[in-house]
């Protein structure tokens, strides 16, 4: 399987960094260079944005980001494989790593878009589903709630023309994937989970992202803010009932995806 490793070109420490991970592992690397919100033309990324979403503006850096996983995403297509796995510069990877990044022989079929990142902090519950061993202590199961971060995943070529057909993003990455409350395309990939995960950003152990910088004067606590997050709880309602049906028929249960 293809592992697209999106690196900023000013940042060989992270790509050295990845590559040492590799190799441990037995894992070869594509590099994919990323948009860098420092020198990017601004008009010419925000023709891929809408001005407005679910979850109001967003900042110069995911932006770029957003756009380096099109890249990667194109990428795949362009190679005709069924699948590809994509990864941010600032994952730390584990040992399974190995064996989830090695082929696609354990990918059931139907399944296009699977996440392999514990994201957020320690007690990161998901509602998940339709549980599946798939070797060396490995499963997988179906997503029914928030869990973003973009940072490791595997897609399908499907799920990869899925996503290249969104004319404007009106979401980061992370949100248009992994976010049933406000993303329209979440019904169409279904993601799934992976249990345990095998990978975690680098900055919920130590170093900060660097596109955090461009989120700062977004998270300024003002009018603007409040109503931002207003919005947002509005959204996170809005699957309640499904999500409270799926719990109470027993059909889906809450996972400690930082402990499983």
């Amino acid at each position: 399987m293809d592992i697209y490793l999106i690196n900023l070109a000013r940042r060989p420490d992270r790509l050295a960094a990845m590559s040492s991970q590799a190799e441990k592992l037995d894992l070869r690397l594509t590099r994919l260079d990323a948009r860098d919100a420092r020198d990017s033309d601004m008009g010419t990324i925000d023709q891929w944005f809408q001005t407005g979403g679910p979850l109001g503006e967003i900042p110069r850096g995911d932006k770029c980001c957003s756009l380096s996983h099109r890249d990667a995403w194109q990428r795949l297509v362009d190679s005709g494989a069924s699948h590809a796995a994509v990864l941010e510069d600032d994952v730390v990877l584990k040992d399974g790593a190995r064996f989830v990044l090695r082929d696609t022989d354990w990918i059931p079929k139907g399944i296009d878009l699977i996440k392999l990142e514990h994201y957020g902090p320690p007690g990161q519950s998901v509602l998940l589903s339709d549980f599946a061993e798939i070797g060396h202590g490995f499963r997988i199961a179906r997503m029914h709630s928030r869990h973003t971060g973009a940072a490791a995943y595997i897609l399908s070529r499907r799920a990869a023309e899925i996503l290249l057909a969104i004319p404007r993003f009106d979401l980061p990455v992370d949100h248009l994937l992994f976010n049933p409350n406000n993303s329209t395309a979440f019904a169409r990939l279904q993601p799934w989970q992976l249990l345990p995960t095998i990978a975690r950003q680098q900055d919920f152990i130590g170093d900060k992202s660097d596109i955090e910088g461009w989120r700062v004067d977004l998270r300024k606590f003002d009018l603007t803010y409040a109503r931002r997050e207003l919005v947002r709880f509005g959204y996170d309602l809005k699957l309640l009932p499904h999500q409270l049906a799926l719990l109470a028929a027993g059909r889906a249960r809450f996972i400690n995806v930082g402990k499983s």
